[in-house]
């Protein structure tokens, strides 16, 4: 039998002194830690979950920032049997308000028994909890148990099946997180062998850089259960410290000799334009083999971008590669090849948005690029169905359907939203996309769909047309539909970031927008906001947030 614990005692007996993992705070020396200080730390929140009277297969949530406590009480759970579930910390981005009652909301489905935190902020969890809630204990880090030599006889969690349930996993988009996806130990770790197989990955010489954040698949999985199981060295830095100064990942990955790190396609983007150059004078990236780009629909132009700012430090073309992932899969769905460049296909525009069929195009006719997410790993199929779930030929788009043996065991105490999700054993994933010569093109989410007057308006279509129009911040665009009573079908509209947002250029843009728009789409745009840096909401993995973007643009804007 082989779970998470077993693999954790393997490495701490055969491998005690080998590097596990590499914490990163600004201002701070980088905190090394061996297999022997991972359990170690990790065993004195298992002990603690023994006094606590914590039960194997009971739910604890963890709310801690990037740091040692929030390692230690993840695999601490693990080591216990329990089963960690990982809630975002509150910033100063989260409305405190929205972040407690997403917290009671998650507390109401997930029937957690334990939650762990900090004691300043222990008050805040407890105002929460209702009497009729199952959480029976709140643990702070100053609770826990003093180190004690670890012994894997006494361990809980060492009598744990391989279809017992490991971890919960949540999806993007959401604070409150209401969507657990239950994984099992056999779903990680046949995820973590295909993906492994796809990428190549060795712990002899692979060292994985991420500033990632844990609560998302991309963050939790590939990014953190993956190097640590398979023995791969970790190099790991906080989010924020990385959206304040994003040269650090590049300074990590020359002092570490880093090979591998996974980024939402905004990183590629936000890296190229925020890094200057005297911050990474030294910086060496030639052992970087792979820069994975997944989380969001893979755009060619952010790959170019990335690699003309920092080719002449070292940097491979063909590190940047390409993947479809997603919490319900546990991650990986697809990957391309790492030895040749993704696929990059230019589309008859027209076609592919009103016909919704990837064609190529004729003669002088617009195009669209689109850029592969690569095949399916090995354990994975994907089918291309249209609304009725029947299969539609190659390079049609249709929803993305997935089957594989680390599918989610089902959405926790979600039982309708599993039924509705999962059919005769295929999950459907919500996204679109598209199926040619065996590669996945991915080209949005169903949930976003606009419709103006019965026809399907794709907001990412939109938005690339916008992103084509200088002075406009590519991947800084939203579009999404308002319902106008009087016409009795949605008006669209598109939000656009500008550095300069004098009233005259201003108005020069949004006519600029509505003109290529209008042009190159089925529909005659009618509003444009252009508006200054940082307007556009993201979600906390680097997605547009559309509904919330929806919802600010609403309240800013009273003329619909």
């Amino acid at each position: 039998m082989t779970t998470f614990s077993h693999l954790l005692q393997r490495h701490f007996t055969e491998n005690p002194d080998n590097l596990s993992l590499v914490l990163q705070h600004t201002g701070q020396p980088d905190k090394l830690l061996t297999y022997r200080d991972l359990l170690t730390g990790a065993n004195r929140y298992a002990q603690t979950f023994v006094r606590e009277r914590l039960l194997p297969g009971e739910v604890v949530i963890l709310i801690f920032q990037h740091g040692e406590d929030l390692v230690y009480s993840f695999w601490g759970a693990v080591l216990h049997g329990a089963i960690p579930a990982i809630m975002p910390y509150l910033t100063e981005k989260l409305s405190p308000e929205r972040y407690r009652a997403d917290l009671a909301s998650l507390i109401d489905i997930t029937k957690p028994a334990a939650i762990v935190t900090y004691p300043e902020i222990e008050q805040d969890v407890r105002d929460v909890l209702q009497e009729s809630d199952s959480v029976r204990i709140v643990i702070t880090n100053v609770g826990v148990e003093s180190p004690a030599s670890v012994d894997f006889g006494i361990l809980l969690g060492m009598n744990r099946a391989e279809s017992d349930l490991v971890l919960l996993q949540h999806s993007s988009g959401t604070t409150g997180l209401q969507k657990g996806v239950a994984l099992s130990h056999q779903a990680v770790l046949n995820q973590l062998e295909a993906y492994g197989e796809s990428i190549k990955l060795n712990p002899e010489s692979d060292v994985i850089i991420s500033w990632l954040p844990l609560y998302h698949d991309m963050g939790l999985i590939a990014s953190f259960i993956m190097p640590i199981l398979c023995g791969v060295p970790l190099v790991l830095m906080s989010p924020f410290d990385w959206v304040r100064a994003p040269y650090r990942l590049l300074q990590s990955v020359s002092r570490y000799k880093g090979t591998l790190t996974w980024l939402p396609n905004f990183a590629y983007n936000f890296c190229a334009q925020k890094i200057r150059n005297r911050d990474i004078k030294d910086v060496d990236l030639s052992t970087w083999r792979a820069i994975i780009n997944c989380s969001e629909p893979v755009r060619a132009e952010s790959h170019q971008l990335f690699y003309d700012k920092f080719r002449s430090y070292g940097l491979k073309w063909l590190s940047l590669q390409t993947s479809y992932a997603m919490a319900e899969n546990v991650f990986g769905v697809t990957q391309s090849a790492l030895e040749s460049e993704p696929i990059v296909l230019e589309l008859d525009r027209e076609a592919f948005m009103g016909e919704r069929v990837a064609l190529p195009p004729v003669d002088d006719q617009s195009v669209i690029r689109m850029m592969s997410s690569g095949r399916p790993i090995k354990n994975t199929r994907i089918r291309i169905v249209d609304e009725n779930l029947a299969d539609v030929p190659e390079k049609k788009v249709g929803e993305i359907m997935v089957q594989s043996d680390c599918m989610l065991t089902g959405y926790f105490n979600r039982l309708e939203i599993t039924d509705k999700a999962i059919k005769n054993g295929w999950y459907l994933t919500g996204d679109y996309g598209f199926m040619t010569d065996g590669e996945l093109f991915v080209s949005g989410r169903k949930k976003d769909l606009i419709i103006v007057g019965g026809k399907n308006i794709y907001p990412q279509d939109l938005e690339s047309l916008a992103s084509e129009i200088p002075g406009v911040h590519p991947g800084r665009v939203v579009a999404f539909g308002v319902y106008n009573e009087e016409l009795g079908t949605e008006d669209v509209v598109i939000i656009a970031e500008a550095d300069d947002i004098k009233s005259e250029l201003q108005d020069q843009l949004s006519d600029a927008i509505r003109r290529h728009v209008t042009k190159n789409s089925a529909i005659a745009l009618r509003y444009v906001e252009v508006v200054g840096p940082k307007w556009i909401i993201k979600t906390s993995s680097g997605k547009t947030a559309r509904a919330a973007n929806k919802e600010k643009f609403l309240k800013a804007y009273s003329y619909i």
